[in-house]
């Protein structure tokens, strides 16, 4: 049993490590500075960059967080800095990024997995190479050392100690190394690509190349990502995604400004932005139905993603177009969030139940497995 250290309600849906139930969460304006510790203190013990840099003398745009920094200091991403005359990276290199990548063999615990054509041959024949999916050929996953937001409940945690290590690195010629004939995808995950937009964008050029010259008939670009992005990156991104059949993945956290900052430490002016760029990827949604180019997701945080949440950002996506598919993720305690319980069967049917209420014709259960009945 949590308590609230503003309200005293106690609850088994109230994290002690936040300290501050939903409500008051969204009521009371003491709740951010709690939460903005909490956030620092976590970022610290990784020997990451505990707040966004916002009093430097150059603009970082390359991701959507917005950092200005001063000569030989780096961004939030703990990645990239200002060396008094450029923007450079830690790996002294573009054509080079921390992170790693393995294949995952299909089918795969993808979050797209409803309409993954490598599960379900959604797409075929452009798209995927057989009507029932791709078993016996691969996924290359990257996953990317580096982050523009600070997810408490991050079961990816360990792109942290990559970033303030510096590695593990790979290169684009590692990645295009990658590519062979049992090969029909890539997805870019982490952490996330966002912060390494400039060299996971250069890395696909080159694999496509290399997929052309291969002979592959099927290489989708996929893209895994908590959307805040620098909006002509993204753009970018989105168009590799159209053109190979590939999914633009976007994980949208929370609605309300308040318990987004708590979850994952992204102000107000970072939602917005998140906000945008899932509008502008579902402006292209209708070009391509099959497989969707879109697909939102959404971990249900037992306590803090409740019916106030859910509701909005289901209203949300079903204005921007109904048919989009959205996946509720059951959550497991990790990272700093280890004294919430599994999601419960009965909040995740509520979910579907508003998701399908707003007008939502396409939503699905994601780690099912993971379910419990705790609340």
């Amino acid at each position: 049993m949590g308590k609230c250290i503003l309200c005293g309600r106690s609850s088994i849906t109230v994290s002690d490590k936040i300290g501050v139930c939903v409500n008051c969460l969204r009521t009371r304006k003491e709740a951010s500075e709690i939460v903005r510790k909490l956030h620092i203190e976590s970022r610290l013990r990784f020997g990451l960059v505990p707040e966004t840099p916002s009093t430097g003398k150059l603009r970082c745009n390359v991701c959507g967080r917005g950092c200005n920094l001063f000569t030989n200091k780096k961004g939030y991403c703990s990645i990239r800095f200002y060396t008094g005359r450029k923007l450079d990276v830690v790996t002294k290199s573009y054509e080079k990024a921390i992170g790693l990548y393995y294949y995952d063999p299909h089918p795969t615990n993808c979050v797209a997995f409803p309409v993954c054509p490598a599960i379900t041959g959604k797409g075929y024949p452009k798209y995927a190479l057989t009507p029932q999916g791709e078993r016996g050929y691969y996924n290359i996953a990257v996953f990317m050392g580096g982050c523009n937001l600070d997810c408490l409940y991050c079961q990816n945690w360990e792109y942290r100690s990559m970033s303030s290590k510096g590695k593990p690195v790979i290169s684009i010629k590692d990645l295009v190394r990658a590519v062979n004939e049992r090969t029909t995808c890539i997805c870019y995950f982490g952490g996330d690509p966002g912060p390494w937009s400039p060299f996971v964008l250069k890395a696909t050029r080159e694999i496509l190349k290399q997929a052309d010259s291969l002979g592959l008939r099927v290489f989708r670009i996929c893209w895994e990502t908590n959307g805040l992005w620098n909006p002509s990156l993204l753009k970018k991104a989105t168009e590799y995604s159209i053109t190979t059949g590939g999914i633009v993945k976007i994980d949208l956290k929370a609605w309300s400004p308040e318990v987004y900052y708590a979850l994952t430490g992204a102000e107000a002016r970072h939602v917005e932005l998140i906000r945008k760029n899932i509008e502008t990827v579902a402006s292209r949604f209708r070009e391509r139905i099959d497989p969707p180019l879109l697909v939102i997701s959404t971990l249900l945080v037992p306590g803090y993603i409740d019916d106030y949440e859910i509701d909005g950002m289901t209203k949300f996506v079903a204005e921007l177009d109904p048919d989009i598919p959205y996946v509720f993720l059951a959550f497991h305690p990790d990272h700093e969030l280890v004294d919430l319980p599994r999601t419960s069967r009965r909040h995740i049917l509520r979910a579907l139940e508003i998701a399908r209420k707003n007008g939502l014709r396409n939503v699905y259960i994601g780690n099912i497995w993971l379910l419990g009945d705790h609340y």
